[in-house]
C-alpha cells in the first residue's frame, strides 16, 4: 500500500503525484484512494509547494476509474460522501492542481481529472464516463456544465462513449494536447509559469473563477473584490511594480 501513489516534492515548488498501480490500470482502489488522500493532504500542507501535478503509472492509463471487483464484494450501492479523495471538493485545496492525462481517463479516472484546474493530455488519451455502461451513475459530473456545452454533456453521459483526446481538447476539456512523451514535462512547463506569478494573485485568480462559475454576474464580482483584497494589500503588489520599473525579475515572498 505504501507505494500505491507516489510523491514527488521537487524543489522548484512543484508536487508531482503518480497514481502507481498500472497492473491495474490505476484503479481508485482503496489503497490508490488511501494514497491519494494522503497525498493531497501532504500538498497542502507543504507551503514550500504551490503547484501539484497528479498523473498515472505506464502509458495504458491514467484512471480507470472504481475498482469494478471491490464494488461487487462489498455489494457497495450509494458511495460515500469522502469515499474518492478530489481536489476541492472532499479534499480542501487552496493551491492549483494539473492532471497530467497520460492514458485513458474512464469514469472515476474522468472525474479525478476533470477536479484539477488545468489538463494537459496525451494524443493517445480517451476519456469516457462509463457508469451507464455499468448501472452506476455519475453525479460528479454535474460541473461539467461549466467546462463544455449541455449537448456534449448529453451524449458523454447517455452513451458512455469513449472521446479521443482530439475531441476532447475540441470541446474545452483539456488546455494542451502533446505526444504521449511530452504529457509530464508540458505539465511542468505549465506549473512553471504558474510558479512564474505571485502566490497570493494565483489564488486570487483561482478563487475568480471558481466564485464566477458558482454565482451570478454581481454577486461573483463582488465576492471576488473580496477575494482579491489579500493579493491587492501585500507585499508583493508593491514588489511586483517595483522589478517591472527595474526590469529584473520580480522575487515574491507570498506575503
Amino acid at each position: 500500500m505504501l507505494n500505491a501513489v507516489l510523491f514527488d516534492a521537487r524543489e522548484d515548488g512543484i508536487a508531482v503525484i503518480t497514481l502507481n498501480r498500472p497492473e491495474t490500470r490505476n484503479c481508485l482502489s482503496v489503497d490508490v484512494r488511501q494514497g491519494l488522500a494522503s497525498a493531497w493532504e501532504r500538498f497542502e500542507r507543504d507551503p514550500a509547494l504551490r503547484v501539484a501535478i497528479l498523473t498515472g503509472a505506464g502509458d495504458r492509463a491514467f484512471c480507470a476509474g472504481g475498482d469494478l471487483k471491490e464494488m461487487v464484494a462489498s455489494g457497495l450501492q450509494v458511495p460515500p460522501r469522502d469515499m474518492f479523495p478530489l481536489p476541492y471538493d472532499t479534499v480542501e485545496l487552496s493551491k492549483p492542481t494539473i492532471a497530467a492525462v497520460n492514458g485513458d481517463a474512464f469514469a472515476g479516472g474522468w472525474m479525478i481529472a476533470q477536479a484539477c484546474d488545468l489538463c494537459v493530455a496525451s494524443t493517445s488519451a480517451r476519456f469516457a464516463v462509463t457508469e451507464v455502461r455499468v448501472g452506476r451513475s455519475s453525479p460528479w459530473a454535474a460541473p461539467l456544465i461549466h467546462m463544455i456545452p449541455q449537448r456534449i454533456m448529453m451524449e458523454l453521459l447517455l452513451t458512455g462513449k469513449p472521446i479521443s483526446a482530439a475531441r476532447a481538447y475540441e470541446i474545452g476539456l483539456v488546455n494542451r494536447l502533446v505526444a504521449p512523451e511530452d504529457v509530464l514535462g508540458t505539465a511542468l512547463e505549465l506549473a512553471a509559469e504558474i510558479l512564474e506569478g505571485a502566490p497570493l494573485s494565483v489564488r486570487a485568480a483561482r478563487d475568480t473563477v471558481m466564485l464566477a462559475t458558482e454565482m451570478g454576474r454581481s454577486a461573483a464580482l463582488t465576492a471576488a473584490r473580496h477575494a482579491s483584497e489579500s493579493a491587492y494589500r501585500s507585499d508583493d503588489a508593491q514588489e511586483g511594480p517595483r522589478a517591472f520599473a527595474a526590469k529584473r525579475r520580480p522575487e515574491w515572498t507570498g506575503r
